[in-house]
């Protein structure tokens, strides 16, 4: 079960906004609240409360809870793929990718106000829409790093996504553990053991094509 934590302090009322700012407010106090409370506790009270506005605004946006906590969810996991695919895209250099594979996972575990509890603790991961919405984050993830894979090893597909999950199984842990730790490791010299180990390990795959063609 998640342990709650404080919520912060709710804003004072706030005046008239567009309905694109008002949404992106109401799930920025929509996290605030079920970060530290999960979701089975947090009330839409809470969250108005959060935002400074009336519970009926809230509805305006948000029919329940439950719509609002997947909406939120969405943009969360939305956010994770963005960056390890910026990482996949921003190279062509293949260990520099690794890293930035890697790299996603930590700034997205170490970014403000803990928003990844949603996405790898949340109270609600045995519900069907939360476990898909989760499932395709990830999977946009995987697939993202095993075309690389694919390209650099020749392996076909199957193989090549395997190796990108356990990648991204590697990364997420290991973000997890650093994270309560990052006073003793350096968030890029934890970034930087974890993509060598990671990085060994593919490297050390010989192209299908027969291993006179494997990677440096």
């Amino acid at each position: 079960m998640q342990p709650q934590r404080p919520v912060p302090a709710p804003p004072r009322r706030t005046s008239r906004l567009p309905r694109s700012a008002r949404r992106l407010q109401l799930l920025r106090a929509a996290q605030d609240v079920f970060v530290a409370q999960g979701f089975h506790a947090a009330a839409m009270d809470d969250i108005a409360d959060r935002a400074g506005v009336s519970k009926p605004v809230l509805y305006q946006h948000f029919p329940g809870k439950r719509e609002l906590y997947l909406a939120l969810l969405e943009q969360q996991v939305d956010e994770l793929a963005d960056r390890v695919g910026q990482a996949m895209a921003g190279t062509d250099d293949n260990r520099a990718r690794v890293d930035g594979a890697v790299g996603a996972y930590f700034d997205f575990i170490d970014a403000e106000g803990e928003a990844f509890r949603l996405v790898f603790e949340s109270d609600l991961r045995n519900d069907g829409e939360v476990r898909a919405v989760v499932d395709r984050g990830t999977r946009h993830c995987v697939e993202a790093i095993a075309e690389v894979i694919a390209a650099d090893t020749g392996h076909e597909p199957e193989r090549a996504l395997l190796l990108a999950s356990g990648l991204t199984g590697l990364a997420e842990s290991s973000a997890r553990w650093w994270l309560p730790r990052k006073g003793t490791v350096s968030r890029d010299e934890a970034v930087e053991l974890m993509a060598a180990l990671a990085w060994r390990g593919i490297s050390g795959f010989p192209r299908v094509d027969g291993p006179e063609h494997a990677t440096d």
